[in-house]
């Protein structure tokens, strides 16, 4: 009897440990990508910090008060050596609105921009970007981890900070 609890307990921490997603890379892959320069941060949580949002999501039927957005594929920050793009949605408080819906998110490319790298906490490469050319947009930091999970967080001059949580990957080809 106890050895049929242990052989169904095993069978069930494998099926449930199979169905979660991981995107993880290898340690030599991330470790290639930073030392490259060059790789695609994708987002995959939003984390805003106004108060109003998370209220708001609290009140959603059938939500979770984890104050965590999930997020469509496509969202991203791409590091290239000459130019930083980035596609983000935003949501928060802006101090400064636009009627012009494309200023609502963060939506650029800069190429005047200084880049830092240096050692964070747990073997983490932490990186911060501040752009020259943005007027809105203080800096980015983006941690990351060694198996490619990877934190990134936006102080801005005109809106609440929002952080965001995904993965690193290589740039796709530009068409």
């Amino acid at each position: 009897m106890k050895n049929l609890i242990k052989y169904c307990a095993a069978t069930l921490l494998l099926i449930l440990s199979s169905c979660g997603t991981s995107n993880t890379m290898p340690k030599a892959d991330v470790s290639s990508l930073l030392q490259q320069g060059e790789f695609t941060f994708m987002a995959e949580k939003a984390h805003p910090t106004n108060a109003d949002v998370i209220n708001v999501l609290n009140s959603l039927p059938n939500s979770s008060s984890a104050r965590v957005l999930d997020l469509d594929y496509g969202y991203s920050l791409r590091i290239e050596k000459s130019e930083i793009t980035a596609e983000l949605p935003y949501f928060g408080r802006s101090y400064t609105p636009s009627y012009d819906t494309s200023k609502s998110a963060y939506r650029f490319k800069t190429k005047e921009f200084g880049i830092t790298q240096k050692e964070g906490k747990k073997g983490s490469t932490v990186y911060t970007i501040i752009p020259q050319d943005r007027s809105g947009v203080q800096r980015l930091i983006l941690e990351v981890f060694p198996q490619g999970r990877a934190y990134l967080s936006i102080d801005s001059n005109d809106r609440q900070p929002i952080s965001y949580s995904g993965y690193i990957s290589k740039n796709l080809e530009k068409k």
